[in-house]
């Protein structure tokens, strides 16, 4: 399970990204997903709750945006989506397409308690 490092690097992304005396104020880290990335958002979640549980971050949560596998037929120029990584263009049956997402595995932001939500 390849969701396990992944979950790694990003607690060392956040770690690395967010003052030390901070890091416990984390609450949630948004990353964009690709459907053909090859990451199983709920492993991922799982794995990143599993290694946090005894840090500073322990408070934080991942949240997903994902992004769907879209392509871009090269012949006819038209543009389409699917959730198994086709490539050939379902309009023309073109074969020659180019990727435009559904790859993307990455940190895009991290949010921190404020303090209302402190004192509250």
């Amino acid at each position: 399970m390849h969701e396990l490092s992944v979950a790694q690097n990003i607690c060392d992304i956040v770690q690395q990204s967010v003052p030390k005396n901070e890091l416990a104020d984390v609450r949630i880290v948004r990353v964009k997903l690709g459907t053909f990335s090859g990451v199983v958002a709920d492993s991922l979640d799982f794995c990143f709750s599993a290694i946090s549980a005894e840090t500073p971050l322990a408070k934080a949560h991942l949240e997903f945006e994902h992004i769907p596998f879209a392509v871009r037929c090269n012949h006819c120029q038209k543009t389409f989506e699917n959730d198994i990584g086709f490539m050939v263009c379902p309009e023309c049956g073109g074969a020659e397409t180019v990727i435009l997402s559904g790859r993307e595995l990455q940190v895009t932001e991290i949010e921190l308690e404020n303090e209302e939500e402190k004192t509250i």
